[in-house]
């Protein structure tokens, strides 16, 4: 049987102080908050929807993929989030170049220690 898997519904970010990366994912990034329930926290970016959960055992704790948020200006981006007292791991750089299209990206960590990044192809 084949796997017809059309786009990724939600992630699920782990976090060790609900109330603190809320504040971050709302209020810093600027994400649109939809609802909460229980220790579940739920944004929306884009098509994609990012639940901010804490820990079911000691055993994941931390344990988060890159999240890479699309923007359509990289700088201007990265210039909004650095007056927002986003800390950066890096400056907007170029990954690769393929053909005519670059991809760059700029690295970032939230509130819990999660990696994050803003991509941007042009």
């Amino acid at each position: 049987m084949e796997v017809n898997i059309i786009g990724v519904g939600q992630i699920a970010i782990t976090v060790q102080d609900i109330e603190r990366a809320r504040n971050f994912y709302q209020n810093q990034l600027g994400l649109t908050y939809l609802f909460s329930a229980g220790n579940l926290v739920f944004f929306k970016s884009g098509d994609l929807r990012i639940l901010l959960t804490t820990p079911e055992t000691q055993k994941n704790e931390i344990s988060n993929s890159v999240i890479y948020f699309n923007v359509t200006d990289i700088n201007m981006s990265y210039s909004n989030l650095l007056e927002r007292q986003v800390v950066f791991i890096d400056k907007p750089h170029l990954i690769a170049k393929m053909g005519n299209v670059e991809t760059w990206m700029t690295f970032f960590n939230d509130s819990e220690g999660n990696m994050l990044a803003l991509m941007s192809e042009f």
